[in-house]
């Protein structure tokens, strides 16, 4: 594991992370507005446009330009990052942490002693493979892909309705329409394969993944053949209310839910201690696994 080496940025804090806000949007949604900051950092619309206009001027000159289709700014064909590292990451897990306080230290590439933290491998994603796939999320379009899978590992062309980037905690995916299958799936966003075209409208949006808009409450208990004594253990660790803690999450996210916890419904381990926690309304969550 390494270590960020620490960097001296001639840049107050706030105006660091608005400048990496600007530039993550900018490159991986090819269209950024005062609106953005305005609604992120609750700032008026005067003083986005000053910060649009210092990052041109002091950080990234030439690295965007104003797009009067768009109403906003696009990437310049040279862009260059300058206050981020242009990685996939920075984008998808702005969009994942946007509300959490622990986004603002990441930002800030912040050197904390005495806390360590465990990241996951980078999960290579071209801004040009992304930027059609949000574009047609927010837009409800048809997207004309080229994607492998382990089943099929040469590329298979396809078309696609996305509408949801999800998080599982590991990986990143997109929740899409398949015309192919006639039904929704998850697609892996490092297995798109070159540059994604958007096409029509649709009218399979998000309202009509069934699967996906179904909410599912996983109930999870102390493994019952531990000790009382235990059994306060395991609740206190999972802050359980009552003995159980109720997850709530969409149907479809089932699976991913009990990989981070840990759990498969699906045995029993011969040691109670291995484990420790069970899956109480097992009936109700089995459909929702995979297989």
């Amino acid at each position: 594991m390494t270590s960020r080496p620490e960097q001296k940025w001639p840049f107050r804090w706030e105006l660091l992370l608005r400048y990496r806000f600007i530039e993550t949007i900018a490159l991986w949604e090819g269209r950024l507005t005062t609106r953005h900051l305005c609604d992120t950092f609750g700032i008026g619309r005067q003083q986005a446009s000053k910060d649009i206009n210092n990052y041109l001027r002091e950080v990234g000159p030439g690295n965007l330009e104003y797009d009067k289709f768009l109403k906003g700014y696009k990437p310049a064909a040279e862009f260059a990052p300058k206050v981020t590292q242009g990685l996939a990451d920075e984008y998808l897990h702005l969009m994942a942490r946007n509300n959490e306080l622990m986004n603002v230290f990441e930002s800030l590439s912040l050197n904390m002693a005495n806390v360590e933290v465990l990241s996951q491998p980078v999960r290579d994603v071209k801004p040009q493979v992304l930027r059609p796939i949000m574009q047609a999320a927010r837009l409800q379009k048809r997207l004309d892909v080229d994607y492998v899978s382990i089943n099929n590992p040469d590329r298979e062309g396809r078309i696609i309705v996305p509408h949801t980037l999800v998080y599982t905690g590991l990986r990143w995916h997109v929740r899409a329409w398949c015309e192919k299958n006639l039904e929704y799936r998850d697609f892996v966003l490092s297995r798109f394969r070159d540059i994604p075209e958007i096409m029509d409208d649709s009218g399979h949006g998000v309202a009509g993944d069934t699967e996906w808009n179904t909410t599912i409450t996983i109930r999870i208990v102390p493994d019952p053949r531990l000790r009382r004594d235990q059994r306060d253990v395991v609740e206190a660790d999972y802050g359980m209310e009552n003995g159980a803690l109720e997850v709530n999450t969409r149907g479809k996210l089932v699976p991913y839910a009990l990989k981070l916890l840990h759990i498969d419904p699906k045995e029993e381990l011969s040691d109670p201690t291995a484990q420790q926690i069970i899956v109480e309304n097992r009936a109700e969550v089995l459909p929702w696994l995979f297989g």
